[in-house]
């Protein structure tokens, strides 16, 4: 049966039908929708992890018990599980392994660009890129067999457009696959110095085999073209835009295979045309490669090493005269983005700039308190460093910064990496206070249970980790609960943490405003004849407020009844309706 499903989907329908039975991930766009429709098919168990390193972890776990598994990741997760793949390169696996992580070209909701083939370079381990959706679950069966095959974890990369494009791919039975037998063997798997001397070998001479294996494999392939004047080498999406640039015109060398990469392959397509050009996005990854073969390609001196590339951006550069498109007569406004109407981090991050803190940011839809008019952020770089970052700053500056400086960092956030931070703290005496805030969800990315939640990834109830025993146990004596809605109450508690002399933490709870079991408040109102247009209101930077015609106006279909704003108008006009 053929049917359009996006790269995302597909990959999780290859890991159905090829047997795979784990799956372990942490949720991070573009790579969220494969475990959260893996956990669709009943014959896989799907969790969500704390972070990514548990999941690679829990992945190996899976395959040294002889069953198929997958964790999945974006390529900033990379970096976190990046200690156990470079070892798990030398161990090697049982039961196949599937490494899935989707680079965000373009920074569509990431905090870098980063080309993850890097990765498999230098964990030595192979990697897979489809460029499409039926690529994306055949390469995902492929994955698993040369995992066995080769004995190693495999990486299959996505990219944001080949994860969130539909394509049509053809559906296929469940593979019913016996896990294979754990036999215990120290020398493979236990890599302490000895043992992992003797397995170094044994990875050299698994990339020798792959490299052999990648010049005939069929995802490596030459597709002939009318005019050898140009020749192209290219793979993932990038492909996508050769072909819609140029069709049959120019040959094409299309690598499904990242790394290891072909050799007398790509020396022979070399010979065969007149020019050759790579054409991929981000790093000169493939042109690298070619310069190393002795070839003298073209690359990263015709196309950008930032952002994502495009159909037309091809055509461009590679000589073709582009038609031109209809022009709008007005520019579009921007449109950045911002908190929701109703969001409980907007009052909390109102408290914190209006009395001019310090605050280290963390990775969330927090991230946008930088934003103004709050404007309350001086950092964000990756999860978990806005408690660690805190700490640092405090041990390096005067003693009163402690009484000014705070870290904010959301409940997943905090589960994922935020935890050692704390410890630091309390472990190493900075007089730290640290600003969890708990929305009861993993927002940014799109609703995901995480620790903190009660309910796993399929919805069922399960362990709920409190927050404030867990603070205390790890040696928090101050741990506050404050309600980010009620603005007085946040002011005194920020005042009161900052003026005391340990460690603090503070738990700014209330769930996100968009979770379907919040019941909002009917939408303010606004008394005309009150409103001076002292635009007071519009600090919070709700988008349900504007000024119109010199007054406040309240959009009622965005508005949630926090009532935020009305603790900021000194003329008491914004009123709640009355019940009827």
């Amino acid at each position: 049966m053929k049917t359009l499903l996006l790269g995302n989907e597909a990959v999780a329908r290859g890991l159905y039908e090829a047997g795979c039975s784990f799956v372990s991930s942490y949720p991070g766009t573009p790579s969220t929708e494969i475990t959260e429709a893996a956990a669709k098919y009943p014959e896989i168990y799907a969790e969500w992890a704390p972070n990514e390193k548990v999941a690679m972890e829990g992945a190996f776990g899976a395959s040294l018990a002889g069953c198929r598994s997958f964790c999945g990741m974006k390529h900033v997760g990379l970096n976190v599980a990046a200690d156990p793949l470079f070892t798990l390169s030398y161990t090697g696996v049982n039961g196949g392994m599937i490494i899935g992580v989707a680079d965000d070209a373009g920074m569509h909701s990431s905090q870098n660009e980063q080309d993850s083939r890097h990765y498999a370079k230098a964990a030595k381990v192979p990697m897979l890129e489809p460029s499409d959706s039926a690529e994306a679950l055949a390469f995902t069966k492929l994955a698993y067999w040369m995992s066995e095959t080769f004995d190693t974890p495999v990486l299959l990369k996505m990219c944001t457009r080949v994860s969130h494009s539909q394509s049509v791919v053809e559906l296929s039975r469940r593979e019913q696959l016996p896990a294979r037998p754990y036999i215990k063997n120290g020398a493979k798997y236990i890599m302490m110095p000895g043992n992992a001397k003797k397995q170094h070998p044994v990875v050299e001479e698994r990339t020798a085999r792959l490299v052999s294996w990648a010049e005939t494999a069929e995802i490596n392939r030459v597709e002939p073209g009318t005019d050898k004047s140009l020749g192209i080498v290219t793979g993932s999406t990038s492909y996508q835009y050769v072909k819609e640039a140029f069709g049959d015109r120019y040959p094409v060398l299309k690598l499904g295979m990242a790394w290891p990469l072909p050799e007398e392959k790509i020396r022979k397509f070399a010979a065969s045309v007149d020019r050759l050009v790579v054409v991929e996005e981000l790093d000169g990854f493939l042109e690298e490669h070619c310069r190393n073969l002795g070839l003298n390609p073209e690359g990263k001196n015709l196309f950008p090493c930032i952002g994502e590339l495009s159909q037309n951006l091809v055509a461009e550069k590679l000589g073709k005269t582009l038609a031109s498109g209809p022009v709008l007569d007005e520019a579009i406004p921007a449109r950045p983005p911002v908190m929701c109407a109703g969001c409980p981090h907007r009052g909390l991050f109102y408290t914190l700039a209006k009395n001019k803190l310090t605050v280290m940011g963390d990775i969330g839809c927090y991230t946008l308190g930088a934003v103004p008019p709050l404007a309350a952020l001086d950092t964000t770089i990756c999860m978990g460093a806005s408690v660690s970052g805190l700490h640092g700053f405090l041990k390096a500056s005067e003693p009163d910064a402690a009484g000014k400086t705070v870290a904010v960092i959301g409940d997943s956030t905090f589960m994922h990496s935020g935890i050692t931070g704390l410890v630091n703290i309390a472990y190493n005496e900075s007089n730290a206070t640290v600003i969890i805030l708990d929305n009861s969800i993993t927002g940014m990315t799109g609703h995901q249970q995480n620790p903190t939640t009660g309910f796993n990834l399929k919805g069922d109830p399960c362990t709920k980790i409190d927050l404030e025993s867990l603070c205390r146990s790890i040696g928090i004596g101050r741990v506050r609960v404050v309600d980010p809605y009620d603005l007085a109450q946040c002011d005194q508690v920020v005042k009161e943490e900052l003026a005391a002399n340990e460690p603090s933490v503070i738990i700014s709870r209330r769930p996100c405003a968009l979770l379907k079991y919040v019941k909002h408040k009917k939408p303010l109102k606004v008394e005309t004849q009150k409103c001076v247009g002292c635009r007071q209101c519009m600090k919070i930077g709700c988008p349900a407020i504007s000024v119109v015609n010199g007054k406040a106006e309240i959009d009622t279909t965005l508005c949630t009844g926090c009532g935020v704003c009305g603790q900021l108008c000194k003329f008491d006009a914004l009123q709640a309706p009355e019940e009827v």
